[in-house]
Protein backbone atom coordinates (compact mmCIF):
# COMPACT_ATOMS: atom_id res chain seq x y z
CA UNK A 1 0.00 0.00 0.00
CA UNK A 2 1.65 3.18 -1.19
CA UNK A 3 0.34 6.71 -1.44
CA UNK A 4 3.42 8.43 -2.86
CA UNK A 5 4.45 8.80 -6.47
CA UNK A 6 7.93 8.12 -7.82
CA UNK A 7 9.01 11.76 -7.90
CA UNK A 8 7.64 12.37 -4.39
CA UNK A 9 9.56 9.34 -3.09
CA UNK A 10 12.80 10.46 -4.76
CA UNK A 11 12.50 13.97 -3.31
CA UNK A 12 11.85 12.57 0.18
CA UNK A 13 14.87 10.25 0.00
CA UNK A 14 17.21 13.02 -1.18
CA UNK A 15 15.84 15.43 1.44
CA UNK A 16 16.17 12.80 4.19
CA UNK A 17 19.75 11.99 3.26
CA UNK A 18 20.56 15.71 3.08
CA UNK A 19 19.17 16.35 6.54
CA UNK A 20 20.91 13.30 8.00
CA UNK A 21 24.20 14.53 6.57
CA UNK A 22 23.91 17.55 8.90
CA UNK A 23 24.50 15.18 11.81
CA UNK A 24 27.86 13.97 10.50
CA UNK A 25 29.05 16.69 8.09
CA UNK A 26 28.79 20.45 8.27
CA UNK A 27 27.39 22.01 11.43
CA UNK A 28 27.02 18.58 13.10
CA UNK A 29 23.70 19.42 14.67
CA UNK A 30 21.32 16.80 16.10
CA UNK A 31 18.39 18.52 14.34
CA UNK A 32 19.50 16.54 11.28
CA UNK A 33 17.93 13.42 12.77
CA UNK A 34 14.62 14.85 11.55
CA UNK A 35 15.78 13.48 8.17
CA UNK A 36 14.86 9.98 9.31
CA UNK A 37 11.17 10.77 8.75
CA UNK A 38 11.30 11.74 5.05
CA UNK A 39 13.88 9.04 4.38
CA UNK A 40 11.69 6.33 5.93
CA UNK A 41 8.51 7.51 4.20
CA UNK A 42 10.35 7.75 0.89
CA UNK A 43 11.74 4.23 1.17
CA UNK A 44 8.42 2.75 2.31
CA UNK A 45 6.34 4.77 -0.16
CA UNK A 46 3.73 5.46 2.51
CA UNK A 47 3.09 8.74 4.34
CA UNK A 48 0.72 8.65 7.32
CA UNK A 49 0.00 12.40 6.95
CA UNK A 50 -1.15 11.84 3.37
CA UNK A 51 -3.48 9.11 4.61
CA UNK A 52 -5.02 11.41 7.24
CA UNK A 53 -5.51 14.18 4.69
CA UNK A 54 -6.72 11.84 1.93
CA UNK A 55 -3.89 12.77 -0.46
CA UNK A 56 -2.17 10.61 -3.08
CA UNK A 57 0.72 11.61 -5.34
CA UNK A 58 0.99 8.25 -7.07
CA UNK A 59 -1.58 7.18 -9.71
CA UNK A 60 -4.97 5.61 -9.10
CA UNK A 61 -5.72 3.53 -6.01
CA UNK A 62 -5.35 -0.23 -6.50
CA UNK A 63 -8.32 -2.36 -5.55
Amino acid sequence: MTNEGTIDRAIRIVLGLGLLSLVFIGPQTPIGYVGVVPLATGILGFCPAYRLLGLRTGGAAKK
